[in-house]
């Protein structure tokens, strides 16, 4: 099975690089949809963070409230740590177990859409880490269209992860989405015709 890592950051257009891929059929595991499962009521993921957190980061409903963990974490360095570490084992695990399912199905390519894949380390279980990439200017400029964020905020929001020129170093393949969707799209389709298409014709 050939692993593909995507990576990015906040604003940086990963979500819209999945969806092209997405529609092509290749299946694909999202570590936010994981990080969600992880933390449903009744999991030792939301234990987790209500032991660290308190009691105030529920909802009545006992469900998480984002909202109050994200204005916790956003801003604190040290308390975005300790997020990472209440959850880190629980997404590893389920992760891995998404993974074995793929595996015995026999599945040609698959997509790890990983938020955190060069800082926890997914990158080197990928036989590819593809990282889609904007520079700050354009990411501050979109997340305060899309969002509605001060610039203040939107910088605390990109700050709060590992900057993207970082991240080029563990990087296979730069999409460079900084300019147009059509622009993204030739380059997507220059990438399904040169990495994707070869492996799923060798799999057949």
């Amino acid at each position: 099975m050939f692993k593909i890592g995507l990576t990015g950051g906040i604003a940086s257009g990963k979500s819209t690089v999945l969806t092209y891929f997405k529609d092509k059929g290749i299946p694909y595991i999202d570590a936010d949809i994981v990080a969600r499962e992880v933390v449903e009521p009744g999991t030792e993921g939301l234990k987790a963070i209500v032991d660290t957190f308190g009691s105030h980061v529920l909802h009545d409903d006992g469900t998480l409230n984002r909202e109050a963990l994200g204005a916790i974490v956003f801003h604190n360095e040290e308390k975005r740590q300790l997020l990472n570490s209440c959850l880190k084992t629980h997404i590893r695990n389920r992760i891995m177990e998404l993974t074995a399912q793929y595996e015995q199905g026999n599945t040609p390519v698959l997509i790890y859409d990983i938020p955190l894949l060069i800082e926890g380390e997914w990158y080197t279980m990928m036989d590819e880490v593809w990282l889609v990439y904007v520079n700050e200017t354009t990411q501050i400029e979109r997340l305060m269209s899309r969002n509605g964020y001060t610039r203040e905020d939107a910088l605390a929001r990109i700050n709060s992860q590992m900057r993207l020129d970082d991240k080029r170093a563990n990087a296979d393949i730069i999409i460079d989405n900084n300019s147009t969707p059509h622009d993204l799209i030739v380059q997507l389709d220059t990438i399904w015709n040169e990495r994707i298409e070869t492996v799923l014709q060798e799999s057949k």
